[in-house]
């Protein structure tokens, strides 16, 4: 498993919850912000934006992927989530099950890590594989022979 150094996992966490002030959730209440470290070294953001559709509504992790990838990039080493109420960092915040088969799509499960901060000096880290540890898992792309869903060899 990979590891980010403290230093790192500071950052991520401060650029996480810089982007919980920018939040748009008038429904929840509840403002969420995502940092996603690439192999390059960029990160990009994101925050949840809600819709009174409910279904339009994205998270912060997606969005901070999505942007990433509409970029062009595709090797992600780490995502810290923060999360609460009136823009303040509560409890740990999770992403929830279609963020991490997001992540799935993208990210090596045992190399990338999924940060959860309370606070810069306050955090745990996950592997993805530890947040999903049998989902369909795509390693290197969308080839059909590195796909394997439910299996723990990717």
């Amino acid at each position: 498993m990979a590891e980010l150094a403290k230093d790192g996992t500071e950052m991520l966490i401060a650029a996480a919850h810089g982007m919980q002030q920018k939040s748009y959730a008038p429904y929840s209440d509840f403002q969420v912000g995502a940092a996603l470290l690439t192999g390059s070294g960029q990160i990009f953001t994101g925050c949840n934006i809600e819709n009174s559709a409910y279904s339009p509504s994205i998270c912060a992790e997606r969005t901070a992927i999505f942007k990433a990838v509409s970029e062009g990039e595709r090797d992600f080493k780490a995502i810290a989530i923060v999360g609460g109420k009136n823009r303040e960092i509560g409890d740990l915040c999770f992403p929830c099950g279609v963020c991490r088969q997001v992540m799935a799509e993208f990210c090596d499960p045992d190399e990338f890590m999924i940060v959860n901060g309370r606070s810069e000096d306050d955090y745990i880290v996950y592997s993805l594989r530890e947040m999903l540890p049998h989902a369909g898992y795509v390693k290197g792309g969308n080839d059909k022979d590195s796909y394997f869903f439910g299996s723990d060899k990717v």
